[in-house]
């Protein structure tokens, strides 16, 4: 089996992608065939969203883990 790990957008550079993906963006707002969200749409996504990553316990649990650790960085100074 031949070795792919070096091919591909994936294997890009972040920053390389985002300035392809970018570029792609502009194309189709100047001809015209980009979706633009209403807040409506927005909004909806974002509650599937957050529907979604909720359902990940082990991942919420790590976010409260860390909000509470900066929570009371400043706490012991007081």
């Amino acid at each position: 089996m031949a070795d792919t790990s070096k091919r591909g957008f994936a294997s890009m550079d972040e920053d390389k992608q985002r300035e392809i993906a970018s570029l792609g963006g502009q194309a189709a707002h100047e001809k015209g065939t980009a979706h633009e969200f209403t807040s409506e749409e927005a909004k909806e996504a974002g509650r599937k969203g957050g529907e979604t990553v909720s359902q990940d316990r082990e991942h919420m649990s790590e976010i409260g883990r860390e909000g509470g650790k900066n929570s009371h960085k400043g706490a012991k100074d007081e």
